[in-house]
């Protein structure tokens, strides 16, 4: 009866100790399975907690600037209330009608998802046409950023977060050309995902604003 060994045999045919056999280089070691795309979500939520920071910063600015009128206009001698809340319903709007492109998206209709998110975009365009008008006749009447401290932030807060909305449309945009080439392949629900989670942020940010600086201001 032949006894079992364990271990792979030398060069001298004995066989190799355990502790030889089971010894493996440090940098061998095994690999933990992640989830794919688990990299593309954690970088994107730093960039979104980075952006809140930024947008924190800015509130605080117009909190302790926001009163400085310098002789000039006050938040009540400029602002329209109807105008503003015209512009908060198409971005609420945009928010809920990419809200339909993701249920599209999970179902796989790639026509459905494609044309929410072109709903989404005119809504964007609509929120950005209407925020210029404003900023326009702002400056129109000679409420420009250099009148005041309360307007140089009011500027700068607004102002940075419709770049974020410009942004998001073109990214928007560029991610329905990918959708039309290739369908809703992996790597662009990845984006779609990243993309609404970009898009929501905004309107919270906007919310913000809304209270913050619109709404607040009028009661000053």
């Amino acid at each position: 009866m032949t006894a079992t060994v364990h271990g792979a045999p030398s060069a001298s045919g004995r066989p190799a100790s355990g502790r030889a056999a089971k010894a493996r280089p440090f940098y061998l070691e095994e690999e933990h399975a992640h989830a794919e795309g688990s990299s593309t979500y954690l970088g994107f939520w730093i960039y979104l907690m980075s952006d809140c920071l930024i947008f924190a910063a800015l509130f605080a600015v117009y909190a302790v600037l926001g009163g400085n009128y310098a002789a000039g206009p006050a938040p009540r001698d400029l602002f329209d209330l109807e105008l503003v809340a015209l512009n908060t319903t198409m971005l609420l709007l945009s928010s809920i009608t990419y809200g339909f492109a993701m249920i599209s998206m999970e179902k796989r209709k790639v026509a459905e998802t494609q044309m929410w998110l072109g709903i989404t975009g005119l809504f964007g365009l609509a929120f950005l046409s209407i925020e210029l008008y404003e900023f326009a006749h702002l400056i129109h009447i000679g409420a420009t950023p250099q009148r005041s401290a309360f307007l140089s932030a009011f500027f700068t807060l607004v102002g940075t977060h419709g770049l974020h909305v410009t942004f998001g449309t073109i990214w928007l945009v560029t991610l329905m050309v990918q959708v039309s080439k290739r369908g809703l392949v992996p790597a662009n629900r990845r984006r779609l995902m990243c993309l609404s989670m970009f898009w929501h942020f905004l309107d919270v940010v906007w919310i913000g604003v809304f209270t913050f600086v619109y709404l607040m201001g009028m009661l000053r």
